[in-house]
């Protein structure tokens, strides 16, 4: 990891194309600004981490046609039924 110090206005350079100016520094707060090419996907950390973490929660679902298969195992009294006088149309 490389840490820097930047005063504002001051910039630092990622490859060719990124560039994070200091734009703001109030309190114990920093604004930065980011310019970069459009394809390249500029996240903060908090959402990278939770964009991961339901990507793994949607890697354990279940299938929707492994689902209808343990429906189809279960006894005919757990089975959802049409009430009366309504027909099933699916």
């Amino acid at each position: 990891m490389l840490i820097l110090q930047r005063k504002l206005g001051e910039s630092l350079v990622i490859g060719e194309d990124v560039r994070v100016t200091v734009v703001s520094i109030e309190g114990g707060r920093v604004r930065l600004a980011v310019s970069a090419p459009a394809e390249v996907s500029i996240l903060r950390s908090e959402l990278l981490d939770t964009k991961l973490a339901n990507q793994d929660s949607a890697v354990e679902e279940s299938a929707p046609a492994e689902l209808l298969g343990l429906l189809g195992e279960m006894p005919v009294s757990q089975k959802q039924t049409t009430p009366k006088g309504e027909q099933d149309h699916g």
